[in-house]
């Protein structure tokens, strides 16, 4: 009986040490599991990195700026049909259950038994709450641990939040696939759709992505992807979110999504996006912008931005046709595989109908081809067949790029050459349009804000503008006559040459920037001096590290397109310098306003209206020069349009204005052009300087491009009369209405007349003294007996001047 006891006694105590012991370890593995939970009342005030979108001025959606692509939206955005399509995929009693679902976890054990027998994945059994704090709080790994942290957060969850908290940021928070991080941003990369635009089987595609976006892929898997879709729809129906009517209709639709998942519906905008987000990021940091979810309205013009780029890849591809083909950009032996090594060939995404190609077959100007994509045949277009074979001959495997043309297909190939157009409203420095270069997909260098060039005659109405600042008129005579300075290159002395190598005597200013004369610039220079000239174009935003050489008063310095163009806003808009801008407003996430574009004041404009005139905002920017000088240099820029180097662009009609500008040797070309309500510059180079071949001028490409653009500006920004200043004195010279400041107008020259043949009898001494002063008139006017006489020959091809 001792014993019994003994033992009876020893056995209470090594259980009550067992007990002890059993305690400690829970204890410490309490505190463990503890020390680094996560708070839940964290999540109270928890929102997820969202995507930044872009908008143009219309509310046009044209980009994203982000890390994970997401569109947070609050619970009572969220459709009932969306709520109801993920709690019957993931958790049908997440109204009824306190975080974790024991029911629904026996059902996830006992299906594991047979997971485990078929080497299936096992289910977690997890709700909605618990996929929360896992996704949000805690790590992906798979152990017991996690599983006991998920089941205490899920508790601290449920009494912190309210239902529909948790599920607002599970429907934010989740991966879905197609680059989408929560439901919003899932509903526009599939379907193209908003969440208010989904239909039930739309929704039940969705909610069938959680358990695996890959195994679901709607391209790479669609069987598989549309009958997970079916079976959400059939839970959706057991929970009486469907009636069976509604169900038989939804699994007989097809599904169909997008190809991928897209930025934006509007791809017209590539360069101007990304401008802007780099000026975002620049004021506000990377992490704000790709992260912090803003609004951000541009001011973008999508019809605009749109004719712009059409007009620039049209022009760009003009060009490069009159230059020749340039030959293939592969060969194929046609051996098995050979298309899908040519679709790997990017073609332009801009021009979406072009397609990779081989040449099967050719005979003379028949061309037979065979595409990568379908393996089709046809036959290229003749007259494209005979452009290529006019300089490299096309021959069997040649790899090109075709176009769809009725029955055959068009001979394409992307231009060597780029170039870049931007359009800005001058009177409030608004960004309309921009365009970078052909395409942003091959190249994203955007040569409108980034490459600096020599604008050549182009900047030569900034030398106009300086000279009628100071005493000369648009009467004023200015010699066009040959000219030379000292301080050449090598020592040699310069001498500036019109393109035409001809001279034509006195002409006023008018006529000289008409035809862009060169000498005559120059000159005009050299009078008002290069310091003012160079300080007026800094002043107005050209450049500010020009150097006062008389060669720059020919272009010869740097500048951008973005910067001309805004520049030339001046002339329209009474003189002001104004800032161009591409952002207009920026909102966080809940919707205040961070930064405003518009930042005048106006006093009145909240007080209620009593027939009184409106109020009146101050115009924007600077004033750089008298509103005199920019209504006569804009009616002079007129009278090229009108009767000078930019006449091809006199179709447009009155009331535009622009410039021509080529620089030596044809290496860059451009023109900016305007009316009272848009600025336009395009230009058009290699990316290498290197020349553009003879006759490559400003009115040769440039010109055309702006014609294109305008004709569809034109459009949405009628033309009109360029407004008069009110202080100017009008008076009309060689049958052009002329603006003056008061008291410049005496000084408008006589008209010149021929001297008068006396006939008769006359005197002997009248007669010499009549041809001594036509002897030294001559030699008055005549050119520095060092100065060769000028050729009269076409221009030649190793031209040193900019014109």
């Amino acid at each position: 009986m001792k014993i019994a006891e003994r033992w009876f006694v020893m056995a209470g105590i090594g259980l009550l040490g067992a007990i002890a012991l059993a305690g400690l370890v829970v204890t410490v593995y309490a505190a463990w599991l503890f020390h680094d939970l996560p708070d839940a009342t964290e999540l109270a005030d928890y929102r997820p990195a969202t995507a930044t979108r872009v908008y143009a001025g219309d509310g046009t959606l044209i980009g994203e700026f982000s890390e994970e692509r997401r569109i947070y939206v609050s619970y009572d955005q969220i459709p009932p049909v969306v709520i109801q399509a993920f709690l019957a995929a993931e958790d049908r009693n997440f109204f009824s259950h306190g975080g974790v679902d024991v029911s629904g976890l026996g059902r996830a054990m006992f299906k594991n038994i047979f997971n485990v027998a078929t080497g299936r994945r096992l289910e977690g059994g997890s709700t909605i709450t618990q996929q929360v704090a896992k996704n949000i709080m805690l790590t992906n790994e798979t152990s017991v641990n996690r599983k006991l942290k998920e089941a205490i957060l899920s508790s601290r969850l449920e009494a912190t939040l309210s239902k529909e908290q948790i599920i607002e940021l599970y429907l934010n928070e989740i991966y879905l696939g197609y680059r989408s991080y929560g439901i919003a941003s899932a509903a526009y990369n599939y379907f193209g759709k908003s969440l208010e635009q989904l239909t039930p089987e739309e929704a039940a595609f969705l909610a069938a992505l959680p358990k695996g976006p890959t195994n679901y892929h709607p391209k790479r898997y669609p069987e598989a992807a549309k009958a997970r879709r079916d079976w959400v729809l059939g839970e959706m129906a057991d929970n009486r979110a469907l009636t069976q009517q509604e169900l038989a209709a939804a699994r007989a639709k097809p599904l169909i999504t997008q190809d991928a998942p897209m930025r934006a519906q509007y791809r017209d905008a590539d360069y101007f996006v990304e401008e802007a987000r780099r000026r975002a990021i620049a004021e506000y940091g990377a992490q704000a912008i790709n992260a912090g979810g803003y609004y951000l309205r541009t001011t973008l013009d999508p019809t605009l931005q749109t004719a712009a780029r059409n007009a620039l890849m049209t022009g760009l591809e003009a060009y490069d046709r009159r230059h020749g083909w340039r030959g293939p950009w592969g060969t194929t032996d046609f051996a098995d595989g050979w298309q899908e090594e040519a679709r790997k060939k990017t073609t332009p995404p801009e021009r979406r109908n072009w397609q990779a190609a081989a040449v099967e077959s050719v005979s003379g100007n028949t061309v037979r081809i065979r595409l990568a994509v379908s393996d089709g045949v046809g036959a290229l277009v003749p007259a494209d067949a005979a452009w290529a074979n006019a300089n490299k001959r096309l021959q069997r495997g040649d790899l090109i790029f075709v176009e769809p043309r009725g029955d055959q297909f068009a001979l394409k190939q992307i231009p060597a050459v780029n170039g870049a157009l931007v359009a800005i409203d001058p009177q409030t420095g608004r960004v309309l349009a921009m365009v970078g270069g052909y395409s942003y997909a091959l190249s994203s260098f955007n040569r409108a804000t980034q490459a600096r060039r020599q604008p050549g005659s182009a900047f030569k109405p900034i030398v106009y503008a300086a000279a009628l600042e100071g005493d000369f008129t648009p009467a004023s005579i200015v010699l066009d006559a040959p000219i030379s300075f000292a301080g050449g290159p090598n020592g040699t002395r310069w001498t500036p040459e019109n393109y035409s190598r001809e001279y034509y005597g006195p002409q006023t200013l008018r006529r000289g920037l008409e035809l862009s004369r060169n000498v005559m610039t120059v000159r005009l220079a050299d009078q008002v001096g290069m310091r003012k000239i160079v300080d007026l174009a800094e002043t107005m935003g050209v450049a500010d590290d020009l150097q006062p050489n008389l060669s720059v008063s020919l272009g010869a310095g740097e500048t951008t397109p973005y910067d001309l163009t805004a520049a030339y806003a001046a002339f329209v808009n009474g003189g002001r310098r104004i800032e161009p801008y591409l952002i207009e407003l920026i909102q966080d996430r809940n919707g205040e306003t961070v930064f405003n574009a518009e930042d005048r004041t106006c006093r009145e404009c909240t007080r209620g209206f009593s027939g009184q005139e409106s109020p009146r905002l101050e115009p924007r920017g600077e004033q750089v020069i008298d509103p005199i000088t920019a209504y006569q240099v804009s009616s002079m820029l007129e009278g090229v349009i009108q009767r000078g180097t930019g006449a091809s662009a006199r179709g447009l009609g009155r009331w535009v204005g622009g410039k021509t500008g080529t620089t030596n040797e044809y290496r860059s070309a451009w023109f900016v052009g305007f009316t009272t309500d848009i600025v336009v510059g395009v230009f058009i180079g290699f990316d290498d300087n290197r020349p553009m071949g003879r006759g490559e001028t400003g009115a040769a490409t440039p010109v055309p491009i702006f014609n294109a653009f305008m004709q569809e500006a034109l459009k949405e920004y009628p033309a009109r009369p360029f407004l008069k200043p009110r202080n100017a004195v009008f008076r009309t010279v060689n049958g052009i209405e002329e603006a003056f400041r008061p008291g410049t107008e005496r000084r408008i020259p006589e008209p010149t007349r021929e001297p008068e043949t006396p006939t008769g009898p006359q005197n002997y001494n009248d007669i010499i003294r009549r041809e001594q002063e036509e002897k030294t008139r001559q030699e008055a006017t005549a050119p520095p007996a060092t100065t060769p006489p000028p050729p009269k020959k076409e221009p030649a091809e190793d031209l040193s001047g900019l014109y």
